[in-house]
Formats: C-alpha cells, sequence, structure tokens
C-alpha cells in the first residue's frame, strides 16, 4: 500500500498532477466553490477544495490539499495556498501567492509577490543552499502560480473557453508548462487531452525520471448554463491517478 504523498512542491505539486492550465475569462464577476477527492492507484489518497472569486479586474482565491482516506492514516499531509491578482483582457495576472506546507515530517512556507508580472520570492522558508539548475525569478515574467492556475481550470466556464490553451507555471523554484488540444464533445459534456511537461528547476533525477503527464478533463453542463469540470485522470509519478468532483 503506498504511503507517501505528493512531496514539497506544494500545491504545484497537484497542478502538475492535474495538469491545469489558465483558460481565458470572460469580464463579469463569478463565484465558485468546489471540492474535489483525490484517488491514486485507486485508493482515496486526499482531498482539494477551492475557492474564489472574480469581481471587476480583481480575483482571489484560497486552497486547501489534505491526505485522507487510508493513505491519510498512514501519513498526515496538508497545503494551503492563497493567491490575488488583477484580471485584464483574457488572463489571470498574479500579484501575490502564498503557500504553506506540512508534510508530517517537515513545515514549509513561501510567499512570491508580482511586479508587472515578474515572480519576486519574498519568502522560502526553510532556506535551501544553491543548486545547478536554480531558476532566476527575474527570467520568470509572465508565468502564473500554481494555485492560479488551479482556479482559473477548475471554475465554471462557458464552452468557448474550456480546453485548448498553453501556459507556464513557476512555483519559485520549477519552470513548467501545460498544453491542453481543442475541446471534443462528449455527450452534453465535453472532454480534452493534454500535457503537463516538466522544464526547468528540477532535480537530475526528476527529468530522468519522468518529464510528461499526459491527463484528460471531462466538463458536463452545470445548472448556471457553464461548463463544469467533473473528472480529471492523470499520469502520476505513483500511477494513474483522478480528481472526482463532490
Amino acid at each position: 500500500m503506498p504511503s507517501r504523498f505528493p512531496p514539497r512542491a506544494g500545491v504545484l505539486a497537484l497542478a502538475a498532477l492535474l495538469s491545469l492550465s489558465a483558460a481565458p475569462l470572460a469580464r463579469a464577476d463569478q463565484s465558485d466553490q468546489m471540492v474535489f477527492d483525490l484517488t491514486l492507484k485507486g485508493l482515496t489518497a486526499g482531498r482539494l477544495s477551492v475557492s474564489g472569486r472574480i469581481e471587476g479586474g480583481s480575483y482571489a482565491a484560497k486552497g486547501t490539499l489534505q491526505s485522507a482516506g487510508l493513505i491519510g492514516a498512514l501519513r498526515k499531509v496538508r497545503y494551503d495556498a492563497d493567491v490575488s491578482g488583477s484580471v485584464r483582457a483574457t488572463r489571470f495576472t498574479p500579484a501575490r501567492y502564498a503557500e504553506r506546507a506540512d508534510t508530517g515530517k517537515r513545515e514549509s512556507e513561501s510567499v512570491m509577490d508580482y511586479k508587472a508580472g515578474v515572480p519576486q520570492v519574498r519568502v522560502y522558508n526553510p532556506p535551501r543552499q544553491p543548486r545547478p539548475g536554480d531558476i532566476a525569478p527575474a527570467t520568470q515574467g509572465g508565468t502564473i502560480d500554481p494555485l492560479t492556475a488551479l482556479y482559473a481550470t477548475l471554475r465554471d466556464v462557458p464552452a468557448a473557453q474550456a480546453c485548448n490553451s498553453t501556459v507556464v507555471l513557476f512555483d519559485g523554484r520549477r519552470r513548467s508548462q501545460v498544453t491542453l488540444a481543442a475541446a471534443k464533445a462528449d455527450g452534453e459534456g465535453l472532454q480534452c487531452a493534454g500535457e503537463y511537461r516538466r522544464l526547468a528547476g528540477f532535480s537530475d533525477k526528476e527529468m530522468a525520471d519522468k518529464t510528461r503527464f499526459p491527463f484528460r478533463l471531462v466538463y458536463k453542463p452545470a445548472a448556471n448554463g457553464m461548463m463544469r469540470v467533473v473528472e480529471v485522470s492523470m499520469d502520476t509519478i505513483y500511477g494513474k491517478g483522478a480528481l472526482k468532483r463532490r
């Protein structure tokens, strides 16, 4: 039985598993609350909760990932994150991202502010020694944080805004890319396939283990006339994984 849970990468670890992207935005206020059960190799592994609001030209979101089920009984893990920023035209631009993690063995915290779209790492505790392959945050202009990617994709969207996009993420250490193909009709809903790819800032071992992770998103019509993500299936370093909406 697996006893490990996705490690320190925080909410990015989940974003990597999900391979999420920031879909284009319509300029309309909206509020979302969602809860997903996470399974790995068919076993209940955790619970993801995300809430967010878009109001005028601003957005804010909170997310929590915590261990649950049989795997959670073996090891208690929790990640909490929050982000705020602006909405301009069809893009999210984060202004401040904060993450707190407790793996059961180690607690950590990171904070990034953004200046003209360029991330500034303000807090990274506990500190770590520099290593080859480190990325300078000043070179990561135009990237988004993990929670922005989660909220942008898991929120309800018009059918025309589902899938068909590419986004680059930066979590303060690692750079990755997510590509989603065009949506395909699936009964009353939609499906789209995509790929998460590690780009830089990962260890040699991580890059040797695997760099590409395929995934699939399933949308169904919501009561508000929008499309809603109800399931995400993906390949992970721990085997087949899935998120199912409650």
